[in-house]
């Protein structure tokens, strides 16, 4: 997962999310619950890369920062709870789509009352 549309789609496979871009810069795509307008994904370019801040548990955090040199504290997000994943090609795609999965589901009020 390397370009910005397939990282939108993968969002979009999640039920009740839709596609927002509310800064000024353009270059910031804000993937969102209806409902609620709770954000589980920033995606954007920065350093000649596309990079995707996404919510975390902090007992996993440290995991996938210590697994992979490309998950690191999240650009401009509290370090805590967030991590940005740069989409550079090391990171597998089959974890960059559990930790989008892990922050819709962290960032998912509705499915935590059910």
């Amino acid at each position: 997962m390397r370009e910005k549309k397939e990282v939108v789609r993968f969002c979009m496979s999640f039920p009740d999310v839709y596609e927002d871009y509310p800064f000024d810069d353009g270059n910031w795509c804000v993937m969102r619950h209806k409902g609620t307008k709770k954000t589980f994904a920033y995606i954007y370019e920065r350093e000649g890369h596309l990079w995707v801040n996404v919510k975390c548990d902090p007992q996993w955090r440290d995991f996938w920062r210590n697994a992979f040199a490309s998950v690191v504290p999240a650009y401009h997000m509290n370090k805590k709870h967030w991590n940005s994943i740069i989409l550079d090609g090391t990171v597998p795609d089959k974890d960059i789509e559990r930790m989008i999965a892990e922050s819709y589901d962290l960032t998912n009020v509705n499915r935590k009352k059910k």
